[in-house]
């Protein structure tokens, strides 16, 4: 896990309630995550809950939006982050399900969680275990809520069936080992590091490969056989894909979870197997499987089974670096947090301080 260390103090002169925060004033290069000392404290509305951010999970997905290459452009300027962990600080009105006080985690906010205070809707919030601390608890949104629709919902994954695993030392990919054995699929996965494989072996994998000997693909050929892979977890489709639709069994399923480009591929080797090639994503999701997800997911915390990876930590200030990693990371170690010290509401007149942290991933996610 990544995570934002240090701290910064500012001396302001109004009575408003203000807090740090990573602003985008216009699509970019990392170099556009900008930091803001003053930004307004957001306030809860109708439905809505005001969480003290602890930690913030930093998913691929955010470099897109920022550079503006992804199709759903937010309205400038805004601040990044939608997988928080927390406290509740305040309710708005007719919120019956959280009160102040509660450690809760969540997927997706409205006003952005590269911050010391988030808004989110309550449809969005679920509840933090205490097994789990907030780091973790960040690392659970679009990681775990991605890999359960990509393994049943889309891929219908069935036990005994074998699973490939593509950058399974991610946050996505951690999640998906572990969901994977859980409902009883023989779990394979690919990683780029001896940390990284070791890691996936530790998280439900019975085997695993690196991705970056020049014939690992001829190995997983050779010990799937003629029958294949059943499921591919596909995190970057512009480089594996068309290798991937020569690993699949009959009636196999690539499940594409992220991609950095186009790739060329030939339709035939999907033909003779009957596969399907399905891409994921979270934003497609009707309420009723978004509920599905979550109990599913928080079952599995309290069981056990379910225990999300962090790794290494950034100051705020250095937001930009963070996204670099994610991109030219050299091997994941689990969920890339942004885990916050925060110090409580401030008065603008007053000096504060704040503290922040992040983690490392290799995955593309979408």
């Amino acid at each position: 896990m990544a995570a934002f260390v240090g701290p910064a103090t500012v001396v302001m002169t109004t009575g408003r309630n203000v807090m740090r925060a990573i602003k985008v004033f216009e699509f970019g290069g990392p170099e556009v995550l900008k930091l803001q000392l003053d930004t307004l404290v957001p306030v809860p509305k109708e439905n809505q809950v005001l969480i003290k951010v602890h930690a913030c999970g930093i998913n691929p997905v955010d470099t897109y939006i920022r550079s503006g290459s992804y199709k759903r452009k937010p309205s400038l300027p805004y601040i990044p982050g939608t997988d928080v962990a927390g406290v509740v600080e305040e309710v708005g009105e007719h919120v019956t399900a959280f009160k102040k006080g509660d450690r809760v985690f969540t997927l997706g906010t409205i006003s952005g969680g590269y911050a010391e205070y988030t808004v989110a809707s309550t449809d969005t919030i679920f509840p933090l275990s205490d097994k789990l601390d907030f780091k973790q608890g960040a690392a659970i949104g679009i990681p775990y809520f991605t890999a359960f629709r990509a393994l049943f919902q889309k891929g219908s994954a069935k036990a005994g069936e074998t699973v490939l695993v593509h950058g399974a030392s991610g946050g996505v990919g951690i999640a998906a080992c572990q969901l994977a054995r859980a409902y009883g699929l023989k779990v394979w996965g690919t990683a780029g590091t001896e940390k990284g494989m070791n890691l996936v072996l530790k998280n439900g994998a019975c085997r695993v490969f690196n991705h970056r000997k020049s014939d690992y693909l001829a190995e997983i050929k050779k010990i799937a056989g003629a029958q294949g892979i059943d499921v591919i977890i596909e995190m970057l489709a512009s480089v594996n894909l068309a290798n991937d639709l020569q690993l699949l069994s009959r009636g196999g399923r690539v499940m594409i979870v992220g991609s950095r480009g186009s790739i060329e591929i030939n339709p035939r080797e999907s033909m003779g197997n009957e596969s399907s090639i399905i891409g994921i994503t979270l934003f497609s999701a009707s309420k009723e499987e978004m509920n599905q997800c979550a109990m599913a997911i928080l079952a599995g915390i309290e069981v056990g089974w379910l225990k999300p990876a962090v790794g290494l930590e950034y100051p705020l200030e250095k937001a930009a670096e963070a996204h670099k990693d994610i991109i030219h990371s050299q091997g994941a170690l689990g969920k890339m947090v942004a885990s916050f010290v925060p110090i409580g509401l401030q008065k603008i007149w007053k000096t504060y301080v704040f503290h922040i942290a992040q983690e490392e991933e290799e995955e593309d996610v979408i």
